[in-house]
């Protein structure tokens, strides 16, 4: 039996295979120690990787990267799997983050490059274009020490109301879509910003190009995880976007139906 919860202690009125062609490079590297949890048997900043998938995102990452060394107080490792040819990566690195380099070859393959890099037991997703916030950090940890297997920001509930109105609509669409396959509800399918314990996201095949922020959710909670969505405000995208809305959401759409039936098989 799924076990998604809508966390609403934040607000309580409201109800995310590695290219073969990757290298890293860079001089800062992952702590390759075993995790380094409190004493009392909790997760703290030191056993968080932060990752993301980059491309062309000079505009932004530096204050992404600032961010999360404020809210983790410099603690948590970060892994961006980057296809630019901007100065991102030289941005990246500049802020002590790892940089694996790739071809461009999209959203989704980016991203689990990323997840399957990190040697930390708690994995969080984010974009690099400062829409999410990285405030939330903190409460997105406390609700993995609280036994969460997955914690996903649902921008949707709060109204997301930087993000253009057609990307919103279809977000929304698209949480009626796999709510409906999975008889669950859910409210934020296609959000960026999760915490995964790490054996989660490393013990699933992950399948999906454009539609892995999708995939990320639906595979656990359809496997009986305890996933948690908790409502998180959305900000204004910095930089230009790179997903056609009528293309990506047409493959967003399908890959949620793809996923849902071959879970449903499983």
């Amino acid at each position: 039996m799924s076990q998604l919860q809508h966390d609403g202690r934040a607000d309580s009125d409201a109800e995310t295979a590695e290219s073969d062609r990757t290298t890293e490079t860079g001089d800062a590297t992952l702590d390759s120690e075993e995790p380094s949890a409190a004493s009392d048997g909790e997760f703290t900043f030191d056993d968080v990787t932060v990752v993301m998938g980059t491309y062309n995102e000079e505009a932004a990452i530096g204050a992404v990267l600032e961010d999360v060394d404020r809210v983790t107080d410099g603690r948590a490792n970060v892994v961006c799997v980057d296809g630019s040819d901007d100065r991102t990566p030289e941005i990246a690195r500049e802020h002590g983050a790892r940089v694996i380099e790739q071809e461009p070859q999209g959203y989704g393959v980016a991203v689990r490059a990323a997840v399957l890099a990190a040697d930390r037991p708690v994995v969080v997703t984010t974009d690099c274009d400062d829409t999410y916030p990285m405030d939330a950090l903190p409460e997105f940890l406390e609700l993995v020490n609280d036994g969460a297997d997955v914690v996903s920001g649902d921008r949707i509930t709060r109204g997301a109301d930087p993000m253009p109105f057609l990307n919103r609509q279809g977000n929304r669409a698209f949480a009626l879509l796999a709510s409906a396959l999975m008889a669950e509800r859910v409210r934020d399918t296609t959000t960026g910003m999760r915490a995964y314990r790490r054996e989660v996201v490393q013990d699933i095949t992950w399948t999906e190009n454009t539609g892995l922020s999708a995939e990320l959710l639906i595979r656990p909670l359809m496997r009986g995880y305890d996933v948690r969505e908790v409502p998180i405000d959305y900000d204004e995208r910095k930089g230009e976007t790179k997903l056609d809305p009528f293309a990506g959401g047409a493959a967003i759409a399908k890959s949620i139906v793809k996923v849902c039936l071959e879970e449903r098989r499983r």
